[in-house]
Order: C-alpha cells, then structure tokens, then sequence
C-alpha cells in the first residue's frame, strides 16, 4: 500500500528574520542564524527564496529553488560539519 498524497510536516519551522549578514530560522522551538560568509549560496537569493524553506526530515531543512539542504546539526556543531574540503 502506498500513499498517494504527503501528510502536513509536524515539525515546526520558520524562517524568523532577514539581515544585511544573514538570517535566522526557527525549528522546534531553538532559533539558528546562517551567516551569508558561511552559506554564500544564500547571498543572492531572494526574499522569497529564503522564505521557501521546507522540513524533508527530522533536522533537515531544504531550499529547492536554490537547491541548498542544511542539517539542523551542522548549526548546533558547525566545527564537526566543514564547508571547504580540505
């Protein structure tokens, strides 16, 4: 058996505010700031763009039109998760 259409997420996110070096997000109850230094995929993305933010699992957060995903444990420990290859 299989399902035809997708449920409503029950995780609670949003993105909070928008800034000159970032924003934040709000998931579950915690706010998280992504840095533009650290995330430049988001420097020129649009307001709307930011905003279209999804929940595809618990702790992952996705933008499809920019084609960017983020776990939710790369912001709480970002020293165990590097954005260059080394």
């Amino acid at each position: 058996m299989s399902l035809k259409t997708r449920g409503k997420s029950i995780f609670h996110s949003e993105v909070t505010n928008i800034g000159k070096n970032g924003f934040w997000i709000l998931y579950e109850g915690r706010e998280y700031f992504i840095s533009f230094k650290d995330y430049p995929a988001f420097k020129k993305a649009t307001v709307q763009e930011i905003y279209s933010m999804k929940v595809i699992a618990p702790g992952q957060l996705r933008w499809e039109n920019l084609d960017c995903d983020i776990e939710i444990d790369a912001l709480e420990k970002p020293a165990e998760y590097p954005l260059s290859y080394r």
